[in-house]
């Protein structure tokens, strides 16, 4: 009996554990906006807590950067980003899931393999098409790479595969086309895994750094992960802006988050995922 008391004790000890240590990072940020530069570069390892809680950092990053224009431009970049990957998704899913055709398992076999090998692979040839097309400093050029993905086609692909055969029979039988049995009957159906597919494009279209880096030169055109790695100094760095600058860029998608929290949760839940 005194095992079967302790082990969910143990359990959500070990939780807590590591949910501190995951934690910290972010609670570090925060204590190092309020440091002074001085106190973010000490040797001391016991300087944890600023002696005076300094908020100069703020103003001085709100100030000097256009917070607007970033939020305008990253919020952008992911509502495209985000109808653009569900969009062709879901529908080449359903292809591939549910119709027959010529040629299905060698192309499905093309994008499996896009997805084993790294995505850095195809940022040399995207850039040769977006400067041919004259597109750099633009919003299309932040949202090219994510016009599909092949790991959106795989997961809807799996949620299509997993949909009962006699749903499409009885959708024939009333008359129903196959554009009309995927809209009005397979497509509800997988509502849970385009809501997870959607959560995981808008996370990788927030955090993406290296490409709006090399499209963008215009500090007007880039989003917010861009802008903060210009602050990044060759030889040094104001560490207590630059975390200062962070947390503001981290406001949006914790507001989204407590916005949409039900549904990031049910859609990860149920998809299987994890982020």
């Amino acid at each position: 009996m005194k095992n079967k008391k302790l082990t969910p004790i143990l359990i959500h000890v070990v939780i807590l554990a590591f949910s501190i240590i995951m934690l910290l990072p972010f609670l570090w940020m925060i204590l190092t906006a309020f440091k002074t530069v001085s106190e973010t570069t000490s040797v001391n390892p016991f300087v944890i807590l600023p002696k005076s809680w300094k908020t100069g950092s703020f103003s001085t990053v709100w100030n000097n950067m256009n917070f607007f224009s970033l939020y305008k431009n990253t919020l952008l970049l992911i509502f495209w980003r985000v109808v653009c990957a569900c969009s062709t998704a879901t529908f080449a899913g359903y292809a591939f899931a549910r119709l027959n055709f010529r040629g299905k398992n060698i192309m499905f076999s093309l994008i499996l393999f896009q997805m084993m090998i790294p995505s850095q692979i195809f940022i040399i040839p995207q850039y040769l098409m977006i400067s041919k097309m004259h597109m750099t400093n633009t919003m299309f050029a932040l949202v090219f790479p994510g016009l599909v993905t092949a790991f959106g086609t795989f997961l809807m692909r799996q949620a299509y595969m997993g949909l009962p055969k006699e749903l499409e029979e009885a959708a024939r039988l009333d008359g129903c086309n196959i554009l009309q049995t995927f809209l009005y009957i397979m497509a509800p159906l997988a509502r849970a895994s385009l809501v997870a597919l959607g959560i995981f494009t808008a996370v990788f279209a927030y955090k993406d750094l290296m490409w709006p880096l090399i499209v963008t030169t215009s500090s007007s055109k880039m989003p917010l992960s861009a802008a903060l790695a210009t602050m990044q100094g060759q030889y040094s760095s104001n560490y207590p802006q630059l975390m200062a600058a962070s947390l503001i860029a981290c406001l949006p998608m914790i507001a989204l988050y407590l916005v949409f929290q039900k549904q990031f949760i049910e859609g990860i839940a149920t998809s299987g995922g994890k982020l």
